[in-house]
This record gives structure tokens, C-alpha cells and sequence, in this order.
């Protein structure tokens, strides 16, 4: 038997193909992950503790307070140091030798002066020694221009830029400190100044030659006090590697999860291969239990015969997930993000890819093997070659229409029941609705779609229907593959699609001003809002702060801007807001008795109510409503220290926008930290983020949708040996080959287009139901369709469909009629 089922396999290398190529996608898929993701294991142990080779110990605050500058040099004047620093980490901007900012997240950093202390990799000339010296990661000075003793401007949050002469270059790519934008490296007292941060977030300490650190750890703590915390070389070693591991692991975890369902997807392509070859394999298994051979023999013929189409598939599959892999770091790099290591390939990665998909496909060949050996002897003394097609049995269908239900049902209450699981729950019960109610549901809807195909192309379109449901369970497993990748895309663009036009929505109604001023991952700096209010050519300039006192939130308020979020004023004057005078919303009048008139005390200093108002912006901090709104002068007044991150401003009467930008920009070139934007430009970054999301998670789903995509042209390959004789019938009477192709390419387009349509259903649904539950929370999001993107999801699988055609409709043809006529 063994002999026979290794000749069986050669001989049927061709039509297993497609079912192989299922398991190649899907072991690819997950081989490609483990090497990535090995890879950036490996960077991340490498480069963890780059900065602390020299460390010994390390000083960190207890709480959320900065260590004071005079707490270095207590250290440092501890019996065993050889040398203590503070370090900071910080945002910061560079001014580019345009004098316009350097785009990216810029990362400050206070660099140790004492030679004992520094484990930075100096690519030219050498780290700063004294204040006015600064060192840029080398790509940055590159792209820049700044050679050494060139002069570059930077700045902070602590105020306008200052300018510093370079003194070296440094890499610090792949390590914690590359976040895919410039890097600057300054002395303790500089990075203090320019961020305006009162003291730094640790210390290093370097021991001096043959000290006991034990001991020395005692002293450092009692000379540190209760305010900080002692950790050994080993301590942040261990934690550097466990920060550094744990991205690594939480990004491991987001790829399973497409590796899941890429796998799951190849699953059902692979169980109706076997299906279908098992089924036209009848008469010979038939045979072989006539001339002696048991259940036992032929069940494990079956799985042999899967194992080794397995493991040959893996194979390639492991070295397909190479190129995967190399594949996945273009497109990180491409999106910006900063990905450590190279690629890794393991022996436990190539064993897992090996057990994978063998075992992946012997398990789907299991339920068609067994049924393979119901067969009776005496069905090879009959005519048929093919076991007749069978519907789903009733209970299937029952329990199939109950749980569809349940899982509508559930996903259409959710946002009633306000529990995100339920969203879940009815998505994963809907689709195990269509799976075992596929048999009538998917034959349904072809039906429903080949009704105009029928119209157009009569007789042809009357063959390609029929053909297409005539085996219920075939096209409904072919059709659920398709249904949960496109699913999955589908709920992902309708749900970015409406969180974007949420985010554009909520613009609108916050931001009434032409211009936006943001800080580039900081508040703003403490001088810039004075600088633009004071420039003739500025009418409005409102700084957003807020900040919250006794569970009140307190907010600074223009009174030309003031109406812009307000749903409704009801009493007083919401324009009398001013010096004294103050907005109080609606919930906090009522939870403390207050009127238009009332008396009302903010950090000790009164006011009057002009207005009590109500608002739709979502609560945050403190109870809804519970907000108090001050003129800006009164805000800046009582929290001089209070910042934000973004500036509203309007032109003056009578100044263009053009003149208005310009003068914009004149006070940013100071500014590298602030960034100025337009409405448009500010919902297009607020929304990149959504963006880059989407191509990401499309690009990993796709591969599940090609998957499934195989299995339809798998099918309709199968389906074509199938009807060998059929078709040659249809050929002898005058079908010719133009119209047996277009028979093809229609059970094609149907199949493919039902699991799509059923998908881009589901999908919708869940964001549906997610964007109705957002909204009832407190969010301002509704279900917004992307029809563009829905309807090329459509297209793509309608192409894609008859691309699958093509290769079936070859084989079909490929034979003479008259040999055709006689196959058995």
C-alpha cells in the first residue's frame, strides 16, 4: 500500500499542486514571522544596555520627581566612585541647514562627561566635553550637512533654539534611543537648560577598580536618601533586555495573530482538496477494497499520502518564509519604523514550519479520509466515478441558522448591552454561522447573482450556475475561505474609514482657526504664544491648556473661539467670557447651585458666572460636565506653568493667509519643536497614524485572501477532472472553446464573488456594530462606508477569479474530445 500511494501521489503531482501551494502560503507565512521576528530578538539582546557598558550603578528616582543636581554631585562624592553623571532623556528639534525644522521625533539626550561613564559608538570626531558642544546621530548630520565644528541650532520646550557647534557624530541605530528621527547629544548643564527640566532621570555611577559594589550600593543609597532608588549593573541590564524583548514580544504576538488566520484559511482550502480528490478517487478506492485491502489500509494510505504532500509543501514553504520575512522589513522601513537585527533562521523555526504544515494537512485530509472508507466494494462494479454530491444534513443546517442568528443578534445589541466582548462574540458566531449554514446560504446567493449572468449569457450562464451549486458543501467551503480574509479587511477599512472621519469631525468642531501650531511630541515652548500674539499680522492666537483642580477641569478660553464647542447656552452670555468672568457647564452648576451671577473661586481667586453652557466634548479626567472655562489671561494668570500642545490662530483683519503663514513661520524658525499645519494638514496627521495601520494590517491579510483565492481555483480545477467526460459531451455538441472558458471563468467569478460579498458583510457588520459602540461610550463616531475601497475589494476578487480560471479552462481543453469521451 505504501509503494501504491507514493506511485498515486506522482501520478496526481499536478492536480495536488494547488493544494500544496495552500500549505507553501501558509508555512511561509508563519516561518517568515518566526524569522523576523527572531531577528529582532536578536538586535534587541545585542543592543540592550547599549549605554550602560561602563555602569555599575544606577540612581533612579522613587517617584515621579527628577533627581536633583546636587544629588550628582553627593554620589560622586561617595568613598568607591570613580565617576557619577546625570542623564536625561528628552524631545527636542533641530533647525536644518534650510532653516526650516528636521522632520521626525528628535530624541535629546544629557551625555556623561566623565570618560568612565560613556558607551556611545563615535563614528566621527568625539562626544561633547563642555557646554555649547553637541554630537548628532551620523545619518542626521549626513542628510544635513553638519560637518564637524559646524554650527546647528536647537530647541526644546525650554524656549527658542540655541545654537551649538558639532563636535562628533554617533550611531545609535537599532538601539533604544533610534525612534526613527534625528538624535541629539548634549553635556548635563546644556540638556537641562534648553528642556527647562528641573533635574534629571538617573544616575550613573562607575565604581573605581577593586571597590565591593555591595558596599558601595549601601552608601550610594544612603548618600541618595528615600527619594531614590539603587540598582545594580545586573538590575538594568536585565531590565534594558526586558523592555527590549517585551516590544519584540508584543509585536510577535500582533503577526500571529494574521499567522492565525492565514492558517486557518489554508485549513479549509486543504480539507475540500482532499474532499474533492477522495470523491473522484471513489471507483479505485472502490477497487482496492474489492481485491482485499480493509478500512485500516486504505484510511492510512489516505494520511501517508497527506503527510508527504505536507512535509514537501512545508519545505518550501520554510524557504518561501525567507523572502517573507526580508519582504516584511522593506515594508517597516518603508512606514519608517525602526526594526533592530537581521534575519534569523533558527532550527526550532524550521521544525515548526515542518510540523505545521504537515500536520495542518494531515489533520484536514482526516474526515475525507474516513469518509473514504465508507466506501463499498461494489460501488467499482458500477459506472460512477464520483460519489453523488450530498447537502449539509439538518442538524448542521439548524444549528448553523441559530447561531448565525445569535451572532446578528448579538452583534446589532452590543452597543445597547455596552460591552466590546459582545462585538467580538457575535463576529466569531456569525462566521461559524455561515460555515455550517454555508450549504444553503452560498448556493443561495449564487443563484441570486448568476440571475442576470443567465439573462446576458443564456445557456452559458444556465451551465455556470448550475455547475457552481451543484455540490452545496464544495462551493460553500471554497466560499467561506474567501470570507475571512476579505472579512477581516473589510472590518478594518470601514472601521479606519469611520475613526477617520470621527477624528475630521471632531476637528472641526474643536478647531475654528485657519492655522495650527502643534509641539512635535511636547507641549509647546513656554515663549512661542506670546511670540505669535505679539506680530501685527495675527488676530486670534489661543493657546489649548487645561488642567484639573479638585475633580474640576479648568480650561483657558478664547471668547471669539468659545462657541465652537458648545451645544448650547442656557443662561447668560457665553460671550462675556473675559477677565473675571467665567463659562461653567451645566452638570457643575447643577452638582454646586450655581447661576449666571454666581460667585465662583479658582485657586483662590473669584470670579462671576457669565454663562452656564453644555458641551458635547467627551469627559475626560473628571466627571462630564464638570468643567470651568477662563479667559486666557485669567488661565495664564493662576497657571503660568501650565502648557499645551497646540495653538489656534486666525489672521488679522484684512491679512492674507498667505502674509498671515509667513509671519507663522518667521517666529517657528526658532521653534524647531512646533510645527505649524492648516486644518487640512492637521486631520491628515492626526489620521497617518490610522493610515499606516490599514496598509499594515491589509498587507498581512492579504496574504490569507491569496490564499483562499488558490482554493477557488483549486476547486474549479478539480471540479474540470471532475467532469472530464461532461465537457467533452458539451464539447461534441457544439460548445466551443471560447464558451467553455467563459462557463469557467463564470463558476469562477460566482464563487469568488459570494465569499466576498459574505465577507465585505461581515466585516461591515462588526464595524457597524464597534462604531455604535464607541458612540454610545462618548465618542463622536458613526459608520462611514468606504464605497471606493469596499467596491475594489469586489473588483479584486472578480479578477482575481478570472486569472483562477485560466489554468482549469487550459486543462479542459488540453484533451481531445474523442479521448475525453472515453475516460473512466
Amino acid at each position: 500500500m505504501i509503494r501504491l500511494t507514493l506511485r498515486s501521489l506522482r501520478a496526481e503531482a499536478l492536480r495536488m499542486l494547488l493544494s500544496a501551494l495552500a500549505v507553501v502560503l501558509g508555512v511561509a507565512f508563519v516561518a517568515g514571522t518566526m524569522i523576523f521576528v527572531d531577528g529582532m530578538r536578536t538586535g534587541a539582546y545585542e543592543r540592550a544596555g547599549t549605554f550602560d557598558r561602563h555602569t555599575d550603578l544606577g540612581v533612579y528616582s522613587a517617584g515621579r520627581e527628577v533627581l536633583p543636581p546636587a544629588l550628582v554631585d553627593r554620589v560622586r562624592a561617595v568613598d568607591g566612585v570613580a565617576a557619577a553623571a546625570g542623564e536625561l532623556t528628552n524631545t527636542a528639534g533641530i533647525v536644518g541647514a534650510d532653516g526650516r525644522p528636521v522632520l521626525g521625533f528628535t530624541m535629546l539626550v544629557a551625555i556623561p562627561t566623565e570618560d568612565a561613564l560613556r558607551s556611545y559608538d563615535v563614528v566621527t570626531g568625539r562626544l561633547p566635553d563642555r557646554a555649547g558642544e553637541v554630537v548628532l546621530d551620523a545619518p542626521t548630520a549626513a542628510e544635513q550637512g553638519f560637518g564637524l565644528g559646524a554650527s546647528v541650532r536647537i530647541g526644546a520646550t525650554g524656549g527658542a533654539a540655541r545654537p551649538y557647534t558639532v563636535v562628533g557624530t554617533v550611531d545609535v541605530a537599532g538601539t533604544s534611543r533610534d525612534v526613527g528621527g534625528p538624535f541629539v547629544g548634549l553635556v548635563g548643564s546644556d540638556a537641562l537648560a534648553l528642556t527647562g527640566e528641573r533635574g534629571y532621570g538617573r544616575i550613573m555611577v562607575a565604581a573605581r577598580p577593586g571597590v565591593d559594589v555591595t558596599a558601595l550600593t549601601e552608601r550610594v543609597r544612603a548618600a541618595s536618601g528615600a527619594e531614590a532608588t539603587v540598582k545594580s549593573r545586573q538590575q538594568i541590564l536585565d531590565e534594558a533586555v526586558e523592555d527590549a524583548v517585551r516590544n519584540v514580544d508584543q509585536f510577535r504576538m500582533l503577526l500571529l495573530i494574521f499567522v492565525g488566520v492565514a492558517i486557518v484559511v489554508a485549513g479549509f482550502v486543504i480539507a475540500n482538496t482532499f474532499a474533492i480528490v477522495l470523491a473522484q478517487r471513489t471507483r479505485r478506492t472502490a477497487l482496492l477494497r474489492l481485491i482485499g485491502a480493509t478500512r485500516g489500509q486504505v484510511f492510512r494510505s489516505t494520511v501517508l499520502e497527506s503527510a508527504v504532500l505536507g512535509l514537501v509543501a512545508s519545505a518550501l514553504g520554510v524557504l518561501l518564509g525567507v523572502a517573507l520575512a526580508a519582504g516584511l522589513r522593506l515594508l517597516l522601513s518603508q512606514l519608517d519604523v525602526p526594526v533592530t537585527g537581521g534575519l534569523t533562521v533558527t532550527g526550532s523555526t524550521v521544525l515548526t514550519g515542518l510540523l505545521l504544515g504537515t500536520g495542518l494537512t494531515v489533520c484536514a485530509a482526516l474526515l475525507p479520509a474516513w469518509r473514504g472508507t465508507r466506501i463499498a466494494p461494489v460501488a467499482a462494479l458500477t459506472d460512477a466515478a464520483v460519489q453523488p454530491s450530498r447537502g449539509a444534513g439538518r442538524v448542521r443546517l439548524s444549528i448553523g441558522a441559530v447561531v448565525l442568528a445569535v451572532g446578528v443578534a448579538a452583534l446589532a445589541g452590543a452597543a445597547s448591552a455596552g460591552q466590546l466582548l459582545l462585538v467580538a462574540v457575535g463576529g466569531v458566531l456569525t462566521f461559524f454561522g455561515i460555515v455550517l449554514f454555508g450549504p444553503v446560504l452560498v448556493p443561495a446567493l449564487a443563484r441570486v447573482f448568476g440571475w442576470p449572468v443567465r439573462r446576458v449569457l443564456g445557456t452559458i450562464g444556465e451551465l455556470a450556475v448550475n455547475n457552481t451549486v451543484r455540490n452545496p458543501r464544495r462551493v460553500a467551503a471554497t466560499a467561506t475561505a474567501l470570507v475571512i480574509g476579505i472579512g477581516l479587511v473589510s472590518a478594518f477599512m470601514v472601521g479606519a474609514r469611520s475613526t477617520k472621519d470621527g477624528i475630521e469631525s471632531s476637528v472641526d468642531a474643536q478647531i475654528g482657526t485657519d492655522f495650527v501650531v502643534s509641539g512635535i511630541g511636547q507641549d509647546l515652548p513656554a515663549a512661542l504664544v506670546g511670540e505669535l500674539a505679539s506680530r501685527p499680522e495675527l488676530g486670534v492666537v489661543h493657546e489649548q491648556r487645561s488642567t484639573v483642580v479638585d475633580d474640576v477641569e479648568i480650561r483657558a478660553a478664547h471668547p471669539a473661539l468659545i462657541g465652537r464647542t458648545l451645544s448650547g447656552v442656557l443662561a447668560g452670555d457665553a460671550e462675556r467670557v473675559g477677565p473675571g468672568q467665567v463659562l461653567v457647564h451645566r452638570e457643575l452648576a447643577r452638582a454646586r447651585g450655581w447661576q449666571v451671577g454666581s460667585p465662583v473661586t479658582v485657586r483662590g481667586k473669584a470670579f462671576r458666572v457669565a454663562a452656564v453652557v453644555t458641551d458635547d466634548t467627551p469627559g475626560g479626567e473628571v466627571p462630564a460636565g464638570h468643567v470651568i472655562d477662563l479667559s486666557d489671561q485669567d488661565f495664564a494668570a493662576l497657571f503660568p506653568a501650565q502648557r499645551g500642545y497646540l495653538a489656534e490662530i486666525d489672521p488679522a483683519a484684512g491679512v492674507s493667509s498667505e502674509r498671515a503663514r509667513d509671519a507663522i513661520t518667521a517666529v517657528l524658525g526658532r521653534y524647531p519643536t512646533a510645527n505649524l499645519m492648516d486644518q487640512g494638514a492637521y486631520k491628515k496627521m492626526l489620521t497617518g497614524t490610522v493610515d499606516m495601520l490599514l496598509a499594515f494590517v491589509t498587507a498581512l491579510l492579504g496574504l490569507a485572501v491569496v490564499i483562499a483565492l488558490v482554493g477557488v481555483a483549486n476547486t474549479l480545477s478539480l471540479s474540470v477532472v471532475e467532469r472530464t467526460r461532461e465537457n467533452a459531451v458539451l464539447r461534441a455538441v457544439g460548445l466551443t472553446r471560447g464558451r467553455m472558458r467563459a462557463v469557467l471563468a463564470v463558476e469562477a467569478v460566482l464563487m469568488a464573488l459570494v465569499g466576498a460579498v459574505l465577507g465585505v458583510g461581515l466585516g461591515t457588520g462588526v464595524s457597524a456594530s464597534t462604531m455604535a459602540l464607541l458612540d454610545r461610550l462618548g465618542g463622536d463616531f458613526h459608520v462611514v462606508l468606504p464605497l471606493g475601497q469596499l467596491g475594489l475589494i469586489l473588483g479584486v476578487a472578480v479578477l482575481a477569479a478570472l486569472l483562477a480560471s485560466v489554468l482549469p479552462a487550459r486543462r479542459a481543453l488540453s484533451r481531445p474530445v474523442v479521448e475525453a469521451l472515453a475516460d473512466q
